[in-house]
């Protein structure tokens, strides 16, 4: 954005201002810029546009209003009088920086320009193309609420203001992207967040330096993250408002991009991406089950098949208790080809699914399952084993609450898988080992990732691992230092 020295501002003289703004909007080379002359009260305007973004019976109304004016009407004060009474409209604003008001049209308002004043009136009377509040296929719970969030930003954020009607919630506007000038959205709880964490999270998305942000908040996640090359998340992205809610009501942070459905939360732990709202929709002690199962199902997702090729490995070190499960029709191919197989076959399958039309999706179901299935082993290619401890690690991955949480334990567990081949039961132990040392040294925002783990608290320990009930949750989580620790 231009600095103070070298801005454009606004000449009192119409077509000056009308010539810049032709110029620096495009308009006569694209269609959807339009620039319309007019005059009302007896002074020369014009008016610039989006077509698209622009409300049209608004615009209408505002245009048939501003006919009707008398010439006497703006020969004293013209600036006051149109902002102040003869622009019957909500959002109004008033700039005097030319290179301002083609940002604020490219983003869709309207800019009225009248000749002898110095200053431009934008009129935001812009809508968005954009689809209903849907519920999220991700994060489906069979009680609850069926609204989400979309792809325009006003729409979320409305969202997240019909559940938190604190006074005290703040939506702080920003713009990020030298070019695509995104609109995005910080917001907290300012009686409850931190205000350090609030400012780091500010100071972040400031110091993002780009053209653009094509991704949406994929795209600010990188910048701010800074482990481009660790594949867990720190931030913990979701589609459902009463999700995000919960959030604010407990001290996070909430960044809100203009164009995504989705919702960055800050800062979070490892355990925030394993929990899911369908455990709060149920009483506590089932909540506290299908947590439970939950845990057990990611846990194998990440253990479970390299322990096992473990144990077909070096199965005199299984108890003779156990011995049965190394107990296992090899196969034609290695056991480590074997698996290393059927975890890209699964991947490329999974990316199929993405691209596949869902009037085809039931046929490549059943292509899946007999090229997995039965043809695979009676050609000897994979062993029934492998198929079973294969697909029960693969149900603990959908089973993740968060997808990128599933995408990175899927990696981790290919990793352990090559450890285990490479050096046994050794490479096995010094691969988790690795593991959660790797898990312990990331931060959120100054928030241990493994907190209430590492650092140990028993208290916020016992409310990860059960589902406690909400009326014995009365104390915010205290690594956030909320400014009201209690509920």
């Amino acid at each position: 954005m231009a600095n103070e020295a070298t801005r454009r501002t606004v000449s009192t003289i119409l077509q000056e201002n009308v010539s810049y703004l032709r110029e620096r909007l495009g308009a006569g080379k694209s269609f959807d810029v339009i620039h319309l002359d007019v005059e009302y009260a007896g002074r020369s305007m014009a008016l610039f546009m989006i077509d698209g973004f622009v409300k049209d019976d608004i615009l209408h109304y505002l245009m048939r209003f501003l006919a009707s004016l008398d010439e006497e009407t703006l020969t004293s004060h013209p600036l006051e009088k149109l902002f102040k009474t003869y622009v019957p409209y909500v959002e109004l604003e008033k700039t005097n920086d030319l290179d301002r008001v083609v940002d604020a049209v490219l983003a869709g308002p309207t800019a009225l320009v009248v000749d002898g004043i110095d200053y431009i009136i934008l009129i935001d009377a812009r809508t968005y193309p954009v689809r209903g509040p849907q519920e999220p296929d991700i994060e489906r719970v069979v009680r609850g609420a069926r609204d989400g969030f979309v792809e325009t930003i006003v729409f979320n954020t409305a969202l997240t203001r019909r559940r938190v009607r604190d006074r005290s919630l703040r939506m702080e506007y920003l713009q990020v992207g030298r070019r695509s000038k995104t609109d995005i959205c910080i917001c907290y709880i300012e009686d409850i967040a931190d205000p350090e964490i609030v400012k780091s999270v500010k100071e972040a998305i400031l110091k993002i330096d780009t053209d653009g942000l094509p991704m949406g908040e994929k795209t600010v996640e990188e910048f701010i993250s800074g482990r481009h090359w660790n594949p867990y998340p720190i931030f913990r992205y979701t589609e459902r408002p009463d999700t995000a809610a919960s959030h604010l009501y407990e001290g996070h942070v909430l960044v809100i991009v203009d164009g995504s459905p989705s919702v960055l939360i800050m800062p979070t732990t490892f355990w925030h991406h394993l929990q899911h709202a369908e455990e709060y929709r149920n009483k506590p002690i089932v909540g506290a089950y299908l947590r439970f199962v939950r845990f057990l199902a990611i846990w194998a997702s990440i253990f479970l098949l390299p322990l096992w090729y473990l144990m077909m490995t070096e199965p005199e070190r299984l108890p003779s208790a156990l011995s049965f499960l190394a107990k296992a029709k090899m196969g034609d191919i290695p056991l480590f080809a074997q698996i290393l197989m059927i975890e890209l076959g699964i991947d490329m399958l999974r990316m199929a699914a993405i691209h596949t039309p869902s009037s085809l999706a039931t046929a490549l179901g059943l292509v899946a399952a007999l090229m997995i299935g039965g043809v695979a082993v009676e050609v000897g290619l994979f062993s029934n084993e492998v198929i079973l401890y294969f697909s029960i690690a693969t149900i603990g991955t959908f089973a993740t609450p968060s997808y990128e949480m599933g995408l990175a334990n899927r990696l981790v567990r290919m990793g352990l898988l090559v450890m285990t081949a490479l050096f046994g039961v050794y490479g096995y132990v010094i691969g988790i080992m690795l593991w959660l040392v790797m898990l312990a040294r990331m931060k959120s925002f100054n928030v241990p990732y493994l907190w209430p783990f590492i650092p140990f608290s028993y208290r916020a320990m016992r409310d990860v691992l059960i589902r406690s009930p909400i009326p014995l949750k009365n104390r915010r989580p205290t690594v956030l230092h909320p400014r009201d620790p209690d509920r």
